[in-house]
């Protein structure tokens, strides 16, 4: 490795604990006026969409993935229309006092979803006839606690993550790195940010570095592994996710050093930080006598149950 390669890894290896605690949380957007931030929780292997209030300090939970998991309906979204109006008809205050938020659908697209906090949601539950609801209700207890407790020890995150990871039986190796590729993304995203860059144009960028140093396009390396709206970093091999996240600290400190204005001044960044992870990659390529970009996926390295995350844009 080169000594200029050397040093772009060292200095993700030196930010790398600083910034930990940004690394689980997308921002969306909510009907109310609220800021919260939106993830993925796991009960057992079903996905939770749940968002944190930072203002109310309490968590909301989609309620259509709760039905889900206690009916385990094929049409959870059915199964909540027609108990909502049962209830409304009783003059359930639960429901009436439920909220929307925008939560990212399976499709990828953010649309709204009904959600209930913690209180809501036992309540409902009672409506709700299934063996599942008392563990249910002890989990939703736990995710609250385990909140509470990142808020004063942000480290405690950073674990989970980990342990996230480990249990879909990926190789600490791999972990490690992924983990420093959230890293470097996070001080993209924020240098985007600063720089005058907004929305889908972050897609965009994306696209553009990825395209340099891999020669694909997002959807189309998504395509070469086989993954449909998978997260293609939560796909990708060590040497992948290395490259990867080498672009993404060249640009970002091609932008510090050249400051560009807007959208436009950061498209020739992007194609050179890309460019520096292709450079690294055709002397890797020339050693090995082989290509290092790869149609594995998760499911090929790491067994199954690899999972399907909200993507990163």
């Amino acid at each position: 490795m080169r000594l200029w390669e050397m040093l772009f890894f060292c200095r993700i290896q030196s930010t790398f604990l600083l910034r930990q605690k940004n690394l689980f949380c997308t921002f969306a957007e909510s009907n109310i006026c609220m800021s919260h931030k939106e993830a993925l929780q796991l009960f057992g292997d079903k996905k939770i969409r749940t968002a944190w209030s930072e203002e109310e300090e309490k968590w909301y939970f989609s309620i259509i993935d709760v039905v889900s998991v206690l009916t385990e309906s094929v049409d959870a979204s059915a199964y909540w229309r027609k108990l909502k109006e049962r209830l409304l008809k009783e003059g359930n205050e639960t429901v009436t006092n439920c909220h929307t938020f925008k939560m990212r659908a399976t499709d990828g697209k953010m649309r709204q979803t009904d959600v209930a906090d913690q209180e809501q949601l036992f309540r409902l539950i009672q409506s709700v006839p299934s063996p599942k609801a008392e563990p249910f209700k002890q989990w939703m207890a736990k995710v609250a606690s385990e909140r509470i407790d990142e808020m004063q020890d942000p480290e405690l995150a950073i674990d989970r993550g980990y342990e996230y990871y480990r249990r879909l039986g990926y190789s600490e190796a791999w972990i490690n790195e992924r983990m420093k590729g959230k890293d470097a993304r996070k001080a993209l995203t924020d240098e985007w940010k600063r720089t005058g860059v907004a929305g889908q144009q972050y897609a965009t960028l994306t696209d553009i570095i990825t395209q340099e140093w891999s020669g694909m396009t997002t959807r189309q390396y998504k395509n070469y592994k086989g993954l449909k709206k998978e997260n293609l970093r939560d796909h990708m091999t060590r040497t992948e996710s290395a490259l990867n996240t080498l672009a993404e600290v060249a640009a970002t400190e091609l932008s510090q050093k050249i400051d560009p204005k807007g959208f436009s001044e950061q498209k020739s960044v992007a194609i050179r930080g890309g460019r520096v992870a292709a450079t690294a990659r055709k002397e890797l390529e020339n050693q090995l006598g082989s290509s290092v970009v790869s149609r594995q996926n998760a499911k090929a390295l790491h067994g199954p149950e690899a999972p399907e995350q909200i993507e990163e844009q």
